[in-house]
């Protein structure tokens, strides 16, 4: 039976060094009790939080050991593009309750999106949620259109690749999707806008729904036809690694059961929220 959401894109073992009470200055060391080491990357944690939700998940992507295991034991179904000898992608984190950063070690993401390229145009899942940066984005314009000519549905979380807002076809393949994710800081870099209400204003006219993390404010839905907002929980926070991408999972859990567009921001606010209460995205 065709999965009712496919994750696809980028899977890290993420390295969290998190409680910390600043971020290290240039040259200098701090040093904490608290780390994890989880699995992590949007494909991974949108499947397994709408897997936790009741959704049947699939997730394609070039995965690392633990990532394998851990998708299969939250009931995900797998399609691993990692090769036999091929390094996993390796993210350290960086984090104090409000801020982050990162280094990563990309592996066998490098020839991630060609295997990609060659695996999706034949899925048969009823939405497709893709997170990773296309380099090429006529390519992906055209694999989209030819899913939703089978009637499948597609939502894309760009992250943060600036040359990307730099790709002449990128405005055919906002246009092509169904559903785009981005935080606030993505939403002013992919429409070159300084200020934050800019950006709000130019979204609708350039995607046909667009969804702007706003973090501790929330989150707001926008299209040409309707601009809702809803705000997000208070919780006290341990770590924001990967809360943008439980969000997108507890928004397309609700999504893909015909959710009304209030109940599926709810659904990702709730979820994003909770993650932050943790170390790492689940």
């Amino acid at each position: 039976m065709p999965a009712e959401l496919v994750t696809a894109g980028e899977a890290f073992e993420d390295l969290i060094f998190y409680g910390l009470p600043r971020l290290p200055r240039p040259g200098e060391e701090l040093k904490t009790s608290r780390f994890a080491r989880v699995p992590g990357g949007g494909v991974i944690i949108t499947a397994v939080t709408a897997a936790r939700l009741g959704v049947a998940t699939k997730a394609v992507s070039a995965l690392s050991d633990l990532g394998s295991v851990t998708l299969r034991r939250e009931g995900v179904a797998v399609r691993d593009l990692r090769r036999r000898g091929e390094a996993p992608a390796i993210t350290a984190a960086i984090s104090t309750a409000r801020e982050r950063t990162f280094v990563t070690f990309n592996g066998v993401n490098d020839q991630l999106e060609q295997r990609l390229l060659r695996e999706l145009p034949g899925e048969r899942g009823r939405h497709l949620h893709c997170a990773f940066f296309p380099s090429r984005c006529s390519r992906w314009t055209r694999v989209v259109r030819g899913l939703q000519r089978r009637g499948r549905t597609v939502s894309w979380d760009f992250g943060w690749n600036p040359p990307l807002a730099r790709d002449r076809e990128f405005p055919a393949l906002l246009a092509a999707l169904d559903l785009v994710f981005v935080n606030e800081a993505e939403a002013m870099l992919y429409s070159r806008k300084r200020s934050e209400s800019a950006a709000l204003a130019w979204w609708p006219g350039a995607a046909r729904a667009t969804v702007v993390k706003l973090g501790q404010r929330g989150a707001v839905y926008m299209s040409s036809q309707a601009v809702l907002r809803a705000p997000a929980p208070r919780v006290r926070v341990m770590d924001t690694t990967g809360a943008g991408d439980a969000f997108n999972g507890g928004y397309l859990a609700a999504f893909v059961r015909g959710a009304e567009v209030s109940a599926c921001l709810r659904a990702g606010n709730a979820v994003g929220a909770a993650s932050t209460t943790r170390a790492g995205g689940l």
